[in-house]
């Protein structure tokens, strides 16, 4: 698998709510562009690892994660102008709470797409937070031919994760304030 897109950005909230977040396959259309209209239409959800110690307030969040082995269909509209949803399974390959986590498609519009979410604690200009790093390999469909449209899936991709970047920290700002109304 050859092409490759990373993305990173930092977010001033707890990794381990950060990573909650993430890890709750039902949050990933508030993430994506609203044009794309992404659903989750069926989930087969398998339990992660205990969690590790956390706050108490995180942990009385109503999370519902995606350990290894869970299967996710989404579907979306790629082309805004075109009314027909393509759908894509995935499938959590690996899963270490507040570390990472990796999904690959099992069915749909790639030929292989491997993608991992990788959060951690990091300081900057003095103030605690989290830095959200995305992975992305995959492959195209359709030998040389598919390979054309690597450019295309590149540029969809750093649209998609410039609007989340725009996004998350205004998302975590709600999810932080229902975490201390939790306590």
């Amino acid at each position: 698998m050859e092409p490759q897109f990373e993305v990173s950005h930092w977010v001033p909230f707890p990794a381990d709510l950060v990573f909650a977040f993430f890890a709750d396959p039902s949050n990933l259309p508030l993430l994506m562009p609203p044009r794309l209209e992404v659903r989750i239409e069926e989930s087969d959800l398998h339990a992660p690892p205990v969690r590790p110690a956390t706050s108490e307030a995180i942990r009385k969040l109503p999370v519902n994660p995606a350990g290894a082995g869970s299967d996710i269909l989404v579907s979306f509209l790629p082309l805004s102008w075109l009314p027909m949803r393509v759908q894509w399974r995935v499938r959590i390959t690996e899963f270490e709470w507040n570390s990472h986590f990796c999904d690959e498609q099992i069915e749909g519009p790639f030929k292989e797409f491997h993608h991992r979410h990788t959060i951690r604690p990091e300081v900057r200009r003095g103030h605690w937070g989290t830095l959200v790093t995305d992975t992305i390999d995959f492959a195209m469909p359709f030998g040389p031919l598919g390979s054309l449209g690597s450019r295309f899936v590149r540029h969809d991709l750093a649209e998609s994760f410039a609007h989340r970047k725009k996004r998350l920290p205004e998302i975590m700002a709600t999810v932080f304030r229902l975490a201390e109304q939790c306590r």
